[in-house]
């Protein structure tokens, strides 16, 4: 049973199609084809369903046995990394799940510093939710995820990063911005612009501890959507700092109440994680302690 065969079915489950891995791989798209339908044979079963609609998709086989695959090839990913280790030579691939702000805002800092110390260490991002960041840890696609507390399994690994305070968001003319501070009361006759994505609880928490109710002018989803709605002046809106603080004409305050969330790194398990994930876990301490 061959590595080579894992590697290309997890790839064609990743990408979703036989050309796209080829591509990647280096490989044609019939050795690709090939290679897949050699490992069902020998495994007795089919592993892939092909369908000209829906695209590539797992068997209830498949669907139970790709995470298997996908340990293998971690497990075979640490030998390597070891043996780097001792041979003074650095290798392995890291694969980060990221939210928006996370990507914009810690991974600059937490890669450069990185970098600088293991350069042929190589990455790979994956963008999502909280729920998918989660998910993705779950089925072994990242290794690694910034995750927030309380939206996380409690049976993952974490390394806490910071604390992200919750902020009061609005057009550098609004009539706060002056406030250093803006009391929750003050939010009552405001145009607000009402999270529905990754924060929203945290905001909820706040209207709730204030025993008060917004007036909700629009609900929106995207963060970066809510961020040029506020740039034009159509409300105000609470959410993170690390987010809000980098957005362009924008101002933010202080909330007389606290709320926060704490993002901090996800793993299944360090200790089980490869050599390259451990360090690179043991420098993100390091730069955000």
């Amino acid at each position: 049973m061959s590595i080579v065969r894992f590697e290309i079915i997890a790839k064609v489950v990743e990408l979703g199609s036989f050309t796209k891995t080829a591509d990647a791989l280096n490989m044609t798209q019939s050795a690709v084809s090939h290679a897949v339908a050699s490992l069902e044979s020998e495994l007795d079963t089919s592993l892939l369903i092909r369908d000209r609609k829906k695209g590539i998709t797992l068997t209830e086989v498949g669907q139970k046995v790709l995470p298997h695959i996908r340990e293998i090839l971690k497990r075979m990913d640490s030998i390597h990394q070891e043996i780097a280790l001792v041979t003074n030579l650095e290798t392995g691939i890291i694969r980060i799940g990221t939210f928006a702000s996370a990507s914009s805002c810690l991974l600059p800092k937490l890669l450069s510093k990185f970098q600088k110390k293991h350069p042929k260490i190589e990455f790979k991002f994956y963008e999502g939710t909280y729920e998918e960041i989660t998910e993705w840890l779950g089925s072994g696609i990242i290794d690694i995820g910034f995750v927030v507390k309380g939206k996380s399994n409690p049976n993952f690994d974490l390394v806490p990063l910071i604390k992200d305070k919750m902020v009061v968001a609005y057009h550098p003319e609004h009539r706060f911005h002056t406030k250093e501070t803006v009391e929750m009361n003050d939010l009552l006759d405001e145009s607000f612009i009402m999270p529905t994505g990754m924060y929203q609880s945290h905001v909820e928490e706040l209207f709730e501890e204030a025993q008060i109710k917004p007036f909700i002018r629009f609900e929106v989803h995207d963060c970066t959507t809510i961020a040029n709605m506020v740039q034009e002046g159509l409300g105000i809106t609470i959410g993170p700092e690390l987010f809000l603080k980098t957005q362009q004409n924008i101002k933010t305050s202080k909330l007389n109440m606290q709320n926060s969330r704490v993002v901090s790194l996800a793993c299944e398990s360090i200790e089980n994680a490869s050599p390259a994930v451990k360090e690179f876990l043991r420098v993100a301490k390091g730069v955000f302690e």
